[in-house]
């Protein structure tokens, strides 16, 4: 009925949600349907949906929530004003579906937005329909991870974050890295379509880079290597998930990926040919159709 690809949302209005005191920036597009929620990964916000959130939005109610410390919300200061973990930001969604979504919503994540979302589901289960997974965090610098990880990796990783913990230095190589030029060749290294890094893209990067507190975020999550394991919260996950995994991700292999279909959970698990880290934002045209169909299908029954 429709085709997987619709107008960018950049001219949708962002709202904004007050949540324990703190401005949280969010979209919504969609008059009937089940409701969506759409949270991003490390860095992005929900501008990286802008190319998903209309498609959606012709058959449900959408929204894009900026993760605190991220895109348009708020950026507290680190383990003063709050705490940046993952059952932060599970609360987070859960009271944004409670509040602004009014119930119960499918909740989409690309990269650690997928482990937001199975937090909160598992947290909060009575506002989870479902999961919809883009290319999961592995979390492979997780402490429980190092013993499988090379001695260099082990022994280089905590050294890292103890450099970045010092003010001057994190702040240093936070400058360093929220440049064009370093943004854009991060992304040509996560997307396999080259063409898909646009200007537009790297803005959509650069701009909530530059607000006060973003490095503080930066360096705290870098730091973050506790929290919920991905297969951890699969085990308990109380609805089910839909996996799509682009193959020539280079962060998050999909070898890996590949054993989450094992679980319960997992209705589905979907290999993504010749796509990187970010699939809706790089192949929507493959994502959109995938997602609406299974959300209805769930729906319906």
């Amino acid at each position: 009925m429709f085709s997987g690809t619709t107008t960018p949302s950049t001219s949708i209005p962002t709202a904004t949600w007050q949540w324990r005191g703190f401005p949280i920036g969010y979209q919504t597009l969609g008059e009937t349907g089940p409701a969506v929620v759409l949270i991003h990964g490390f860095g992005a916000s929900g501008g990286h949906w802008r190319k998903n959130l209309p498609f959606l939005a012709q058959t449900c109610r959408v929204y894009t929530i900026d993760l605190i410390g991220f895109g348009r919300s708020a950026k507290p200061t680190p383990g003063q004003d709050i705490d940046y973990t993952f059952e932060t930001w599970g609360d987070q969604i859960a009271d944004f579906c409670r509040e602004v979504v009014g119930g119960k919503a499918f909740l989409a994540g690309n990269s650690i937005g997928c482990i937001a979302a199975m937090q909160a589901a598992v947290s909060h289960p009575e506002i989870a329909l479902g999961v919809v997974q883009l290319n999961c965090s592995l979390r492979l610098l997780h402490d429980r991870r190092r013993e499988s990880q090379s001695w260099a990796k082990r022994m280089g990783a905590p050294l890292l974050q103890r450099l970045l913990s010092v003010k001057p230095v994190g702040e240093f190589f936070f400058r360093q890295l929220a440049t064009p030029k370093t943004v854009r060749q991060i992304l040509l290294k996560a997307y396999r379509r080259s063409e898909a890094v646009t200007d537009e893209l790297i803005d959509l990067i650069l701009q909530p880079a530059r607000d006060r507190g973003a490095s503080d975020v930066f360096v705290a999550f870098t730091r973050y290597s506790q929290g919920p394991l991905p297969e951890e919260l699969l085990e308990k996950l109380p609805c089910p998930t839909l996996i799509l995994w682009g193959t020539d991700d280079p962060w998050e292999p999909i070898e890996l990926g590949r054993k989450f279909a094992d679980f319960a959970a997992v209705d589905r698990f979907i290999p993504l040919d010749g796509v990187g880290h970010c699939p809706q934002d790089e192949a929507p045209e493959l994502v959109n159709p995938i997602v609406r169909d299974w959300i209805l299908t769930a729906t319906n029954g």
